[in-house]
């Protein structure tokens, strides 16, 4: 055993000395100086090297877990912006690598970080807007198609970018949202759930009307329409007692939110129509003017609410 082990030693020896070894030695431990402070050899250009193909390897596999689930289009978009996201891990891996080489990369480090100051100041919304769209293209909340009101402004998706999301609004209009605003704002996505939506019209009748004829004609308005589908069915809300009518809500579904003001218009004129046909009255606000006049004394005049009509009393 002894014996063998000795042998081992020798078989070293005899490696360690041979020419083509030390020749191998010799030449990752050439150096080049490029300065007087700074000396590169050829060992570190492959550790170098190594860490880039490292960092490749690693980059292509989280790319491929994140996009894993997007459509091909949506890859594509993505791949462009995790193209430059990239060469930004690689700089920052190559400055990595030279300080674990003992090079002295303190004054890089201080020019970049001032650089990339002075970038994201004068690039800040535009980074928020790429940031935002990269965070749309994976959490999947609005897609090309979808109905979105952001702003008070409502507009079918058309196309989402890295920057802007284009959408048209119903009087064909394009509306260029910069992606930012969805972290910013609150965003409501009509059709995410589904095409159909709940719409509501709302109107006020007479004090003293019949509010059981009320419900049935609103019922009726709504049902009658081609655009209200059938489930669920039209209903109708008594919202609240007004200061000159009673105020209902009939509350109706359809297909193609989109183009809703539309249908709600149609079902308005019904209403009209059946209110008239029935007898049933839609108040206005109106005033009831009393005028004063006391002898030696300037006119005093009251306003006050009512739905009467307007009358004009004179004393003297």
């Amino acid at each position: 055993m002894i014996q063998e082990i000795e042998n081992l030693e020798k078989i070293e020896e005899a490696v360690a000395k041979s020419s083509w070894w030390q020749k191998i030695k010799d030449f990752l431990h050439f150096n080049v100086d490029i300065t007087d402070k700074i000396s590169i050899s050829v060992s570190d250009v492959l550790i170098i090297i190594a860490a880039f193909i490292v960092t490749k390897i690693i980059l292509r596999i989280v790319l491929r877990l994140i996009t894993q689930k997007l459509p091909n289009e949506e890859k594509a978009k993505f791949g462009v912006v995790f193209g430059y996201f990239r060469w930004l891990v690689y700089l920052i891996i190559f400055l990595i690598t030279l300080n674990a080489l003992h090079f002295d990369v303190t004054a890089i480090f201080a020019a970049s970080a001032a650089l990339m100051i002075g970038i994201g100041l004068a690039l800040q919304t535009l980074f928020q807007d790429i940031i935002s769209g990269i965070f749309i293209l994976l959490d999947q909340t609005v897609h090309v198609g979808d109905i979105i009101e952001l702003e008070g402004k409502i507009g079918r998706v058309e196309e989402i970018k890295l920057r802007t999301t284009r959408a048209v609004t119903i009087d064909n209009k394009v509306l260029i949202i910069p992606n930012h605003l969805y972290l910013e704002n609150s965003l409501y996505n009509w059709t995410q759930n589904g095409t159909s939506t709940r719409e509501s019209v709302a109107v006020g009748v007479a004090y003293g009307s019949d509010v059981q004829l009320v419900k049935k004609l609103l019922i009726e308005a709504a049902t009658n329409h081609p655009a209200v589908i059938p489930y669920p069915e039209p209903t109708v809300r008594f919202e609240n007692f007004g200061d000159s009518s009673l105020d209902f809500k009939v509350v109706f579904t359809i297909e193609d939110s989109f183009n809703a003001p539309t249908p709600k218009s149609d079902i308005r004129f019904e209403i009209d129509r059946l209110f008239r046909e029935h007898n049933v009255s839609i108040p206005f606000p109106q005033r009831d003017i009393n005028i004063i006049q006391k002898p030696n004394q300037s006119v005093k005049l009251s306003l006050n609410d009512s739905i009467l009509p307007v009358k004009t009393e004179e004393k003297k």
